[in-house]
């Protein structure tokens, strides 16, 4: 064979080539152009509907669209936010009160928030109808059980002073197992979300009595929950960043006009919670999620001024933190 025959030859593998190697491109870092990339979330408790868009996103194809396989998991081995900040997660659902500490303490967490899942906090205290707690003017006496948290503690303190009251006249008692059961026979108070056990609670035939956090102080109405990532994410791979708030708007927009169907999506993975009572928590969290914002997740500096200043004036943190420092629009789909 002659090398006038060797080239030509030589020529045309590379031109039948040339096709395959303009459909493969340049690619990512997770290999071929067209694989999807993983994308680990971690939650901040169990799946619930404060999480429907994103099991969601995940089931309807929204996250593919955007080229990410994401995974969503339970926090089984430490704190979100600490998890996050380590690596161990691409981004995490936690809350303002633990963002602020993760970023006040000594040896700072670099992570930040991009998104409030929420806009208005929506939790509060609550205790049985029959006990007459109807202010807080009638904590006095009373026993309230929690999860042992300083902020918790200092709320419920704060609270009381506000309202004339010593607050060693609440008694508070930490438990692992703190349920509105608990409040027939064990307790007198507890901190709970509406739109999970006060739904839960009224399907289980308890009638309570509910004093929302926000009404007590302004400055309570902190976003809980929030996503966060870490500040390298943010840096190094922000369209990453962007493509997964995309996709993640997108599921909540489809839970905010599909409830019934959202909830149904979601209770493929929360099954052992009843089919109707998700579909009565969707239900309430339809006008939650956007509320008086101009769009989905967007946050506000002085709603985390506002309870920097909180923890700051009832000891929780020993430095203000600057709110740029904390959150970011930056990301958000427009």
């Amino acid at each position: 064979m002659n090398k006038r025959t060797i080239l030509t030859l030589t020529l045309a593998l590379l031109l039948l080539l040339l096709p395959l190697t303009a459909c493969s491109g340049g690619g990512d870092e997770g290999g071929e152009e067209g694989a999807l990339r993983d994308v680990t979330v971690i939650l901040d408790y169990i799946a619930n509907t404060n999480h429907t868009g994103m099991y969601v996103a995940q089931k309807l194809g929204y996250y593919e669209e955007e080229g990410l396989s994401v995974t969503i998991t339970e926090p089984a081995d430490g704190v979100t936010p600490t998890l996050i900040a380590a690596g161990k997660g691409d981004f995490g659902v936690s809350y303002q009160e633990d963002l602020t500490y993760a970023r006040a303490s000594e040896d700072p967490l670099p992570i930040k928030a991009i998104a409030t899942l929420i806009q208005h906090n929506t939790s509060g205290i609550a205790s049985l109808q029959s006990k007459g707690i109807e202010t807080v003017a009638d904590f006095a006496g009373k026993t309230y059980a929690g999860w042992g948290s300083p902020a918790e503690e200092a709320i419920l303190k704060a609270v009381m002073a506000s309202a004339g009251l010593d607050p060693a006249q609440l008694k508070i008692i930490t438990s692992d197992s703190v349920s509105y059961f608990g409040l027939e026979s064990e307790y007198d108070l507890i901190w709970l979300f509406e739109a999970w056990d006060a739904i839960a609670a009224s399907r289980d035939g308890l009638a309570l009595n509910y004093i929302a956090l926000r009404d007590l102080d302004t400055r309570l109405d902190y976003y809980t929950p929030i996503l966060l990532t870490s500040e390298s994410m943010l840096e190094n791979d922000p369209e990453l960043v962007r493509a997964f708030l995309r996709a993640t708007r997108k599921g909540y927009e489809y839970a905010m006009q599909n409830p019934e169907e959202a909830a149904g999506i979601l209770h493929e993975t929360a099954s052992t919670y009843d089919l109707e009572m998700l579909i009565e928590s969707q239900n309430y969290l339809t006008d939650k999620y956007v509320e008086d914002a101009p769009r989905w997740g967007e946050m506000k500096a002085e709603v985390w001024s506002g309870y920097t200043d909180f923890m700051l004036e009832h000891q929780l943190i020993d430095r203000a933190v600057p709110a740029e420092e904390c959150f970011t629009n930056e990301f958000l789909p427009e």
